[in-house]
């Protein structure tokens, strides 16, 4: 299966004819433009800081439904006794940062300079939101990602304290299952997310359920009131 080159006009070849890997073009640019059309389709960029920007549309892809998060018996203890304060979008750029740091066990990281500047500008523009979970005045955990219509694109998220991360996942599912989200995007399996109730679902239903989400206005600007 070829892999197709992105030119300067913002077009993507349509996601089945990914390859079997999930890969489906290169090149191109991280541009609000381009970055925002790709979510529209399914399509998110991942690559290594030394190559060029790639393309994926993975099948399956990794998705929760809000109504069908699974929180422990423990994790609701912790959330009721507030071990954590949770705010969104107040501070977008410290929780990209923390994110991008390499894991432990890992040499680098996939969130280069330049991926990191173009979800500061989407945040800027009120598509890129962030999530925090605050110890005091300390930043230990939280996650970042993108808004279109009822769907959250989930880019990555990061922990310095047991349970921090997932306590600002599970708030943020709450505060979008209030507003009628119906679908958190988060792209390829993991375990961590997988406990929470995520699941695979076959791509060309993911594109469905997300063709019918994007006909619903994006709740754009800073979601600082999610808090409330």
């Amino acid at each position: 299966m070829p892999i197709f080159q992105l030119a300067e006009d913002i077009i993507f070849p349509p996601t089945h004819l990914a390859s079997q890997s999930g890969i489906l073009a290169v090149g191109g640019d991280l541009s609000p433009e381009r970055l925002l059309e790709a979510y529209r389709q399914g399509i998110f960029p991942w690559y290594a800081g030394q190559e060029p920007i790639i393309w994926w549309s993975p099948d399956p892809r990794f998705v929760l439904f809000p109504t069908e998060i699974k929180v422990s018996r423990s994790m609701k203890q912790i959330l009721r006794q507030g071990h954590f304060t949770i705010t969104f979008d107040g501070d977008f750029r410290a929780v990209i940062a923390a994110c991008q740091k390499p894991r432990p066990g890992q040499d680098g990281t996939w969130i280069t300079e330049e991926m990191k500047e173009a979800y500061i500008t989407l945040h800027n523009m009120g598509y890129a939101h962030s999530v925090e979970a605050w110890r005091g005045n300390v930043l230990v955990g939280g996650l970042y990602g993108v808004s279109l219509g009822r769907c959250f694109f989930g880019e990555s998220m990061f922990t310095r304290v047991s349970n921090a991360s997932k306590a600002a996942f599970i708030t943020l599912t709450q505060k979008l299952l209030d507003r009628r989200f119906e679908l958190i995007d988060c792209q390829v399996r993991s375990a961590h997310l997988a406990s929470l109730g995520a699941q695979d679902i076959p791509r060309r239903q993911f594109t469905d359920i997300l063709n019918n989400l994007l006909c619903f206005e994006t709740l754009r600007g800073h979601w600082r009131f999610f808090a409330d």
